[in-house]
């Protein structure tokens, strides 16, 4: 099977989730578009926006409507009639509100990512000439404020993959599953913090994606461009004893035959598992830091930087488009930084060097 399988068949099923959504739950107008788009945005680009824009239509009907109005049923005058008064109080009602038997909260980053959304579409429509005012553009976007960086020290990075080696702390019921998996586990593990690829980018591996003649492999980034990146010897260690071990299992579906990393049931793992045990281990190792996948990668991009000094290189290998992007997240100055600098301005002529 080729590396671009895991992706077509990722693509495909955001596609007939976007058709769903298109036929249930948005406006009849929205068809139009989302083919409108289709060539500027991917998949999963169109899908959060189908997501975000059925919750925006979701309190249209609740809220401006009283109910007196299906979603299906709205048309462009009614999105042309929508105030920015409208959408502010749609950014309120975000901050907790009860959708499909489930209560939802979103933060900052949240909101302002559906007002995006509908900004997008509003925009849409205005400059196609089918709405005469585009009232989203009025609204000012949620203020973010800059989020600690979270990742792990050396030390945790050391204890994290000693856990995974030894089993020390793990529950029981952990303990059952762990002899089993923890060969794949390491490889997932070391793989996050010796490359600091993405989790969408570790569970589309496939195995002909490694090379060991120079410990390289092929990433798809997204947007589906491909890159070659490189491991040391520990990574490379930690693949092989894994692959070694994985040649001694049944594939079950032939659609997976290729798949680098495999569940229990040796099907392609997926980004929950891989989001689940990187929980379990790092729970132990550091338990007030809640470490996910992504803070692992951000553990690899800072430790890179305080490495190579090198903004560019780090943006490429992690695979940043835009290099500010990497800077805000990784060029912070350090507590090291700071206290590195103390005596290096003089206040008197006897100060010590």
């Amino acid at each position: 099977m080729k590396n671009s399988d895991y992706y077509v068949q990722r693509n495909n099923k955001n596609l007939a989730t976007i058709e769903r959504l298109l036929n249930e739950d948005l406006p009849s107008f929205c068809f139009d578009y989302f083919v409108a788009i289709e060539n500027q945005t991917s998949s999963l680009t169109r899908l959060n926006y189908a997501h975000d824009l059925k919750i925006f239509f979701y309190y249209m009907q609740e809220r401006i409507f009283r109910g007196k109005k299906l979603v299906r049923d709205f048309t462009l005058n009614d999105l042309e009639a929508v105030t920015n008064t409208d959408i502010e109080y749609f950014l309120g009602f975000l901050t907790h509100y009860k959708y499909g038997g489930r209560e939802h909260y979103c933060n900052e980053r949240a909101k302002a990512r559906k007002l995006s959304s509908v900004r997008a579409m509003f925009k849409h429509f205005f400059n196609k000439g089918l709405i005469s005012v585009d009232n989203s553009a009025k609204v000012s976007t949620p203020k973010l404020h800059d989020k600690p960086i979270i990742r792990l020290e050396q030390n945790e990075v050391y204890n994290i993959i000693d856990t995974v080696e030894s089993g020390n702390g793990l529950s029981p019921h952990q303990l059952a599953y762990h002899e089993k998996n923890k060969v794949r586990d390491s490889a997932i593990l070391m793989l996050f913090l010796g490359t600091g690829i993405r989790i969408s980018e570790l569970v589309g591996l496939n195995n002909d994606d490694l090379n060991f003649d120079n410990n390289s492999f092929i990433v798809t980034r997204k947007g589906g461009s491909k890159s070659i990146l490189y491991f040391d010897s520990d990574v490379a260690g930690a693949l092989m004893r894994y692959i070694d071990q994985k040649d001694e299992q049944q594939m079950q579906s032939i659609e997976d035959a290729n798949a680098l990393f495999l569940s229990n049931k040796n099907r392609r793992i997926t980004v929950r598992a891989v989001e689940n045990l990187v929980q379990k281990y790092a729970k132990i190792v550091s338990p007030l830091k809640k470490i996910s996948p992504h803070k692992l990668r951000s553990t690899y991009g800072t430790q890179l930087y305080k490495a190579t000094g090198d903004i560019y290189i780090v943006a490429d290998i992690l695979g940043h488009k835009d290099v500010n992007t990497t800077r805000k997240h990784y060029a912070a100055i350090s507590d090291d930084n700071r206290r590195a600098v103390v005596g290096k301005v003089k206040l008197t002529e006897h100060s010590d060097d």
